[in-house]
């Protein structure tokens, strides 16, 4: 008997001995996450590759949530590096990678964005209120003091002054950065303007955003899935179709695509950087601590991204559509690499 468990100790330092091997095979950085953040990163591993001559990154385009979720599954060469993220980490993702062992990770600011509404070339034009999006949207609205179920099908019934035409909406699914960012700074926002619905923020958040940021239910809304191309596709086949994405995928589409002004602020880079475009947010990448060190290149990847090259302004990411960040900003954050304090837990 006291064979066999001896035998049995041997086997289990074996497979221990084993898996830390195989998590130290890995020989490239991989990131995963945002599709809003995919094409950014995606072009900082092709300069960092093309630099130091390594094997170039492994880049996947999941949805924010979805990246996250790979991201804390846990430490080692299964999990990604680098999870690419469209809003901050959440309190309940931070809680996640905790329990799975991902205990210290460093939150890097890489930019700005804004969230545009769109339609095809050729359609008409919108200058939304904030409003507007709350009331077209969401699956029941604030009426003559009561929630009622949506009754809006067109434009024109939820502002006088929007065209008349259908409310159709093609965007990004629940699993992305950009759809909870749109909860946040459209649907919210607009339902916030609301007495009553302030009021019930105030007293029960959680309340406030089933509200206000549970979309309808009837057709008008289209989850589209994480490929931006796919709305585009469908406006230019679509007439009257909106389509919601970030604006870095605007700037690649201006030639299909044109998009609309909210309370008369059209989306600009200067818009986007001051705040004064109302559905503007920041973008990230969130990295294990543990894995710098260990996961060959990662540190100098990391470097690549938060150079004056990539993320300063004028920076190539700014060709590609990154709004940077303010120059103090972005010296502050490369800085901070050098010291890899780790984040915070999120308070929400």
């Amino acid at each position: 008997m006291k064979k066999i468990i001896v035998a049995a100790a041997a086997l289990a330092v074996f497979a221990v001995a084993g898996s830390v091997s195989a998590q130290a095979s890995r020989d490239y950085v991989w990131a995963a996450g945002s599709s809003t953040v995919f094409p950014f990163t995606t072009r900082v591993a092709e300069n960092y590759a093309r630099k130091s001559g390594a094997k170039a990154p492994k880049v996947e385009s999941l949805g924010t949530g979805g990246g996250f979720k790979a991201f804390c599954a846990g430490i080692g060469a299964g999990t990604p590096d680098i999870a690419n993220a469209s809003r901050p980490m959440k309190k309940s993702e931070f809680d996640a990678c905790k329990a799975k062992g991902v205990n210290d990770i460093l939150e890097i600011k890489i930019g700005y964005d804004g969230i545009v509404i769109a339609t095809d070339k050729k359609g008409k034009d919108y200058n939304f209120r904030d409003v507007d999006f709350y009331l077209a949207l969401s699956k029941d609205v604030l009426r003559y003091g009561q929630y009622v179920k949506n009754p809006y099908k067109g434009w024109h019934q939820v502002n006088p002054n929007l065209p008349k035409s259908k409310i159709l909406m093609y965007g990004p699914p629940t699993t992305s950065g950009t759809r909870d960012s749109w909860n946040e700074l459209a649907l919210e926002a607009g339902a916030s303007k609301f007495p009553a619905l302030k009021a019930l923020k105030e007293k029960d958040e959680k309340a406030f955003k089933a509200r206000a940021a549970t979309v309808r239910e009837d057709g008008l809304w289209v989850d589209s899935g994480e490929n931006d191309n796919a709305i585009v596709g469908t406006l230019t086949k679509t007439p009257g179709a909106l389509g919601v994405f970030g604006y870095s995928f605007y700037e690649e589409n201006m030639d299909k695509v044109k998009v609309a002004t909210i309370n008369g602020v059209a989306p600009t880079p200067e818009n986007i950087a001051t705040g004064k475009y109302p559905v503007s947010r920041s973008l990230y990448i969130y990295v294990k601590k543990a894995h710098i060190g260990v996961t060959p290149g990662l540190d100098a990847f990391i470097n690549e991204y938060v150079s004056d090259a990539a993320t300063g302004k004028g920076g190539y990411l700014q060709q590609r559509g990154l709004i940077p960040l303010p120059v103090a900003e972005h010296a502050a954050i490369k800085g901070g690499i050098k010291t890899l304090k780790p984040m915070a837990r999120p308070k929400s």
